[in-house]
């Protein structure tokens, strides 16, 4: 064991690049000296002290047991400003990380030739195999959720996001030695109240807080990623993009459940939805109307030069006619401007729309979209480059966000649709959750009058069990607004195995329902469903759920094909391995064969959010991968060599499954296996971070089953133990199952999800440390269950290791096993912290006054371990 670590830690030091080394180095330096301004030498000392025996330990230099007798010795306050220390470290480290895989993707971008797993190559790739009917019915829609696994505040975000633009100014070519003086100031200045901000939440977020949080990345990075998309796909169908009307169609689609997902979240009211949807109107129509203002401005073609169309002329005369002195206003600021006349005129008309100036107001997004299309078509007579260029960005924005920025969708539990509607039956008095349901249907009617049926139809309903539980959703809409119901496409949720096993059948009886015969009718006969993937890993692990949810998904293609549907699959994944996560191009590329045809519908959870769509160069990169991989995929030849390779594989796949979810059964299903998890994690902890509205538990007490806990609190307080365990737990078992070696390398090689179902649980493997796991299983009195982890642990990682033929985990991720390794002993570092505060509060009996503090460790490492390790739930 020890001789892994040395290589594991020798390999992620040979492979830094010297620019995220120079910059994790200075940005460490920094933060060591705001700590000895602060704290005091002393304290510096402390925290260098535990990293360097943390580092001792990886070399086999020192042992646990010294590493813990040093944390032991220190008052709790002290331990706590040490915890503080690590966490700021890692927040900078990450910071050091982003920055260099932005520089690396410029780089990319500059070499010239077309780039791996872009649109371009795409499309390259693809040449004429249906690449246009591909292009042309191409969606992606990510839905964004207030899941609570963003373990960072809100200012912690911030703090970060100041120091990141300082770190960017400080290594720009060409500074002078007086301006990086300056640099280096200001990042000590921004570092200083990275280290003074809390790093954890005083107040429980409410369900608003989480839909202004995410308004964050709209506002910075989705408003100005989606057109950069765009042009990259209109470039690589044709030449001259900028000088011809665009070849690409707007094919992403925004959507939310912040402010709409009620299930299990009684903090989300029929009055938090309807402020939602207009929280989310206010930033996109302020975003229209800054872009329509920014691009008005420099219009300045001459009308000489430039000279306005019949249409724009007539359009002009008709707006001074109706606001003469808006539109004098206008002549008399742009002269001999006529494009910039209007455009300005538009932005004042987008600014009305937000005021509710009805006057001057849009009713509509295609009322913008035609005045914004008149001017282009009036420029494109003479000066094309104006007409499609930004201008043309514009249209595709407002196309892509409309008046509501995404669609709003609501998801309930179907127990409280069915409870809501006995009460309905028995006609009498309703309870306080009937008359919210009721009243959640009257605001989807009331957003869906204000802003279009786009900004709220869908209705999910988690744990769908029959097609009468989503006729339970037109019934309660006939009781609560009966005739002017609004429109509803009800949106099933398969989670357990058993249903997703059923889920044909539902959609079968899905069809003899009036009110979805109708939507069936008016969509072209599109019908979506959603795979939930958090509770089926939870209930049958990582390896039989990924099998279980591939053939839901096979027979779900089969039965749309025979039903002449057009079947949308929405992904409902998790941010961690254990729940689905994992690099979104690859669970692309990993679908059943005809099942995602060109449309991808996934949710983007927590954490992942802020990861993907935190930066524009970042966010740009992840929406082209996922692109590709969904035109790839939908394309005849990957479809068949797919189909093949499932084919040939399914056997082996199967056994595969079965073997795993025994062993996984054995463990999590044994009795007193809850109870055990309970005292080993950071589990009843985690609620106290106030990590998001939604309870962690369903119901009240210490878990008594799986079934009590949700799947990203199961997901976390694995991740925090080092263990990991819903990302690999079973697949060694699995493994070993199969007689041949020589098969399963073949599977791992022609088979995407094979591949994908072990790459994933190589990641998460990584991101477990053995000998720091042990000392939190200890925790549990149970060595049987101890014993049992780690020995599936072992079986494993060696089988994971012999069938990819790696050398050692991560071989073949450079980036990934550098992030991970960089990483390591200050993760060990707060994971002895935390053990220290976790072994207190389970085998000693603090003081109520020494609890709070040890609670306060205790939380404070669970937030730098999140950090350390990237992940939550």
């Amino acid at each position: 064991m020890i001789d892994q670590r040395i290589e594991r830690r020798s390999a992620a030091v040979t492979e830094m690049p010297d620019e995220l080394r120079n910059d994790v180095r200075l940005l460490g330096k920094l933060l060591g000296q705001v700590i000895a301004e602060q704290g005091g030498e002393d304290l510096l000392a402390d925290v260098e002290r535990l990293r360097k025996a943390v580092i001792a330990a990886r070399r086999g230099e020192t042992s646990a047991d010294e590493i813990t007798a040093m944390v032991a010795e220190w008052e709790i306050d002290r331990a706590v400003q040490i915890a503080r220390a690590f966490t700021c470290y890692f927040h900078l480290a990450n910071l050091a990380e982003e920055h260099y895989r932005i520089r690396t993707l410029r780089e990319r971008d500059t070499e010239g030739g077309v780039q791996r797993e872009s649109l371009a190559q795409a499309v390259d790739e693809l040449g004429g195999e249906r690449v246009a009917e591909l292009v042309g019915d191409m969606e992606l829609r990510p839905v964004l959720t207030a899941h609570p696994t963003e373990a960072r505040r809100r200012a912690v975000v911030t703090a970060i996001q100041r120091v990141s633009a300082q770190l960017t100014d400080y290594n720009t070519p060409g500074r002078g030695a007086s301006e990086r003086a300056e640099n280096t100031r200001r990042l000590l200045e921004e570092i200083d109240l990275l280290w003074r901000t809390a790093q954890l939440r005083s107040t429980k977020l409410d369900p608003l807080d989480e839909v202004r949080t995410a308004m964050a990345a709209f506002d910075e990075t989705l408003f100005r990623v989606v057109p950069q998309v765009y042009r990259s796909l209109d470039a690589a169908l044709g030449d001259d993009s900028g000088t011809r009307p665009p070849l690409a169609r707007p094919f992403i689609r925004y959507g939310s459940w912040i402010g709409g997902d009620r299930d299990g979240n009684p903090n989300v009211t029929a009055k938090v939805t309807r402020e939602a949807v207009q929280i989310q109107s206010e930033h996109v129509l302020t975003a229209l109307e800054t872009a329509t203002t920014r691009i008005a401005r420099t219009l300045t073609a001459s009308a000489q030069f430039a000279p306005p169309s019949l249409d724009l002329n007539a359009a002009l005369t008709a707006a001074r006619d109706a606001h003469p002195e808006l539109v004098s206003e206008l002549g008399t600021r742009s002269p001999k401007e006529p494009h910039r006349q209007w455009l300005l005129y538009v932005a004042a008309r987008i600014a009305a729309t937000r005021r509710r100036d009805l006057d001057l107001a849009y009713l509509a997004p295609g009322d913008l979209i035609a005045d914004l299309r008149l001017a282009q078509e009036s420029l494109a007579g003479h000066a094309v480059r104006q007409a499609y260029g930004e201008l043309q960005h514009l249209i595709w924005q407002v196309e892509t966000f409309g008046f509501h920025l995404a669609e709003l969708e609501v998801r309930q539990h179907s127990q409280v649709h069915a409870a809501a509607l006995e009460e309905l039956h028995a006609g009498g008095e309703l309870s306080e959750r009937t008359e919210e349901v009721l009243a959640t249907i009257r605001v989807i009617a009331w957003i869906q009058e204000r802003f279009g049926v786009r900004a709220c139809s869908r209705y999910v309903v988690s744990f769908t069990r029959d097609a009468a539980d989503v006729a339970a959703v037109y019934e309660l809409a006939q009781h609560a607004l009966g005739s002017r119901a609004p429109v509803l496409d009800v949106v099933p949720l398969f989670e357990s195995g058993q249903d997703l096993a059923n889920s044909p059948q539902v959609l079968s009886g899905m069809l003899e329902i009036p009110q979805v015969r109708d939507r069936l009718a008016a969509t072209g006969r599109s019908l979506e469903i959603m795979l939930g993937y958090s509770d089926s890993a939870k209930e049958l692990g990582p390896a039989a759920a990924t099998l279980r949810l591939y053939e839901a998904q096979e027979r779900l293609t089969a039965w749309a094909a025979e039903h002449d549907v057009h079947l949308l699959m929405f992904h409902g994944r998790g941010g961690a391995l254990g729940r689905g996560g994992g690099p979104a191009n690859r669970a692309v590329l990993a679908q059943a064969p005809g099942s995602v045809a060109g449309r991808f519908k996934v949710t983007e959870q927590g954490e992942v959010i802020f990861a993907r769509y935190g930066h524009l160069a970042i966010a740009r990169r992840h929406m082209e991968q996922v692109a590709n991989a969904v035109l790839m995929t939908s394309s005849p030849s990957v479809a068949a060599a797919t189909a093949a390779a499932a084919s040939r594989f399914r056997p082996l796949a199967e056994q595969v499954a079965t073997a795993s979810e025994q062993a996984y059964r054995s463990l999590t299903e044994a009795d007193g296996f809850p109870e055990w998890f309970a005292l080993v994690s950071p589990l009843e902890e985690i609620g106290s971070l106030r990590l998001g509205s939604r309870p962690a538990r369903r119901g009240l007490g210490a878990p008594r089953s799986l079934d009590d806990l949700r799947a990203i609190p199961w997901v976390f307080a694995w991740a925090q133990t080092r263990v990991n365990l819903p990302g690999w737990y079973g697949l060694g078992t699995g493994l070993a199952s199969i007689g041949s070696m020589d098969e399963l390398r073949a599977a791992y090689r022609e088979w995407p999800l094979f591949n994908a179902l072990l790459d994933n649980a190589e990641m998460s493997l990584a991101k477990t440390d053995r000998s720091i796991a042990e000392r939190y299983l200890a925790l549990g009195g149970r060595p049987d269950f101890a014993r049992q982890v780690l020995e599936e642990y072992d079986r494993t990682r060696s089988l994971v290791l012999e069938v990819t033929g790696h050398a050692r985990l991560l071989a073949n991720r450079k980036v990934l096993s550098r992030a991970v390794q960089l990483r390591d002993p200050y993760v060990d570092a707060l994971s002895h912290l935390q053990l220290r505060a976790l072994r207190a509060l389970r085998t000693g009996n603090p003081s109520d006054h020494e609890r709070d503090r040890l609670s306060t460790l205790l939380l404070l490492s669970v937030n730098g371990v999140a950090a350390g390790l990237q992940n939550t739930g």
